[in-house]
């Protein structure tokens, strides 16, 4: 148990039997009346995003999520699986909860793998990827006023938009959040 005072980004707690992350909190102490923690919390399975109001001082129950460094070895057809460094100890976790990560993930790759109670609730990748570019049509100039942009597939099968100077077979940095082109490497 802690109390609203305690509360960070990223802490989990366990409200009402589901677990929610805090992705942002503030602390607010009105004119008159008493203090309040206004947080927007974001559950940890569906992704779904909530505004909640505590009293200050009021008692939350924390969740105990083990977040790992994991190695991402394969996938078998139907799971995908990581291997932890530590204890090699081999996770199976189902697509679902690998969601979009699935996309920028490249064997053999570092991710965070969070689990709560031995269940996998999140697959964390790092803020970007560097990704070879397997297939893109070359870039044709035509009048424009700004930079113009194409579609190019990624060896791990995303698609994402880069500028026209950008070549089949280049190495380029990829925002994993979002599937930005951040540069080539």
């Amino acid at each position: 148990m802690a109390t609203t005072n305690d509360l960070k980004n990223g802490i989990v707690l366990n409200l009402d039997g589901q677990l929610w992350s805090v992705v942002n909190f503030q602390h607010v102490k009105p004119g008159k009346g008493g203090a309040f923690v206004r947080t927007t919390l974001k559950n940890v399975l569906s992704g779904k995003v909530v505004d909640k109001t505590f009293n200050a001082g009021t008692k939350v129950e924390t969740a105990n999520v083990d977040r790992r460094t994991m190695t991402y070895l394969y996938n078998d057809g139907t799971d995908y699986v990581f291997m932890d460094g530590e204890t090699f100890d081999q996770v199976s976790v189902p697509p679902q909860t690998v969601g979009d990560a699935a996309k920028f993930m490249l064997e053999n790759s570092e991710v965070q793998v969070a689990q709560h109670e031995g269940e996998t609730l999140y697959v964390e990748l790092p803020a970007s990827a560097e990704l070879t570019i397997e297939h893109t049509d070359p870039g044709v100039q035509g009048d424009r006023s700004t930079g113009g942009t194409k579609p190019a597939q990624l060896e791990t099968g995303a698609e994402v938009q880069v500028p026209l100077f950008v070549n089949q077979g280049e190495k380029i940095k990829v925002d994993t959040r979002d599937g930005r082109y951040l540069g080539r490497v």
